[in-house]
């Protein structure tokens, strides 16, 4: 189970890495009117991507804290990354949809959320797993 975490972890960092892109490509922070504050923006990927590192620690330790310690990283960013999603989704076709997050195909937002939600609850099921060993 903790390697299929470490598979969809990765698999919604390319997702996200891609949303990014798209963003930055159109405008970015730079655009007149966006409903991302960049703190988030920069906090999303910047709590991911340490969380996976510390995942990658428990995978070469087995130290159940530092599955832990990954699981309390997801949740900070499962916290900005529903910020970020509400405020794409509220944005969307409205009068004031005029951000660079606009650009994003609902597909790629709908698939990074559902593997990074797939991600969390693999990482928890794995640290209550060995917790219990």
């Amino acid at each position: 189970m903790e390697f299929a975490a470490l598979g969809a972890w990765i698999l919604a960092a390319v997702a996200g890495g891609y949303l990014l892109i798209i963003w930055l490509t159109n405008g970015g922070h730079s655009t007149k009117v966006t409903r991302f504050p960049f703190l988030v923006v920069v906090g999303h990927p910047f709590a991911a991507v340490a969380g996976l590192a510390v995942w990658i620690a428990y995978l070469a330790t087995g130290d159940a804290a530092y599955a832990w310690v990954a699981f309390a990283a997801l949740l900070v960013v499962v916290l900005q990354g529903f910020l970020l999603f509400t405020r794409w989704l509220v944005g969307r076709g409205g009068r004031h949809a005029r951000g660079a997050e606009q650009a994003f195909p609902a597909t790629a937002v709908a698939v990074h959320g559902a593997v990074a939600a797939t991600t969390v609850v693999l990482v928890f099921l794995t640290a209550m797993e060995v917790t219990r060993a």
